[in-house]
C-alpha cells in the first residue's frame, strides 16, 4: 500500500500491543507488519481479510483531498471491490 519501506506517521495513541504476546502474534494469522524506531509494535494485518489492518497511529492526520494517505486509498478500495463482489 505504501509502496516504499519507511513511513513517518503521527501516533497519538495511549495503548499498545503486550510484548509478552510480539512472538505468539507473529507466529499466527495476525502479522505484525509496523514497527517504530525503537522496535515497539505500531501496526498489524490479518490474514486472508479484504482489508484486515490495525493501526496505533492516526493515517487521517496525514491525509488531504488532493493526496489521501495510502491506506485510506486502500480501505476504499478494498470496501468498493466487496460491494462489487
Amino acid at each position: 500500500m505504501y509502496r516504499k519501506d519507511e513511513s513517518m506517521e503521527i501516533f497519538a495513541c495511549n495503548y499498545g500491543l503486550n510484548e509478552s504476546f510480539h512472538e505468539k502474534i507473529a507466529s499466527k494469522d495476525l502479522h505484525i507488519s509496523g514497527l517504530d524506531d525503537e522496535g515497539t509494535v505500531r501496526m498489524m494485518e490479518l490474514a486472508n481479510h479484504p482489508f484486515g489492518i490495525s493501526t496505533l497511529f492516526v493515517p487521517q492526520m496525514l491525509s488531504k483531498p488532493d493526496h489521501p494517505h495510502p491506506l485510506i486509498v486502500a480501505y476504499l478500495q478494498a470496501a468498493l471491490q466487496f460491494r462489487k463482489s
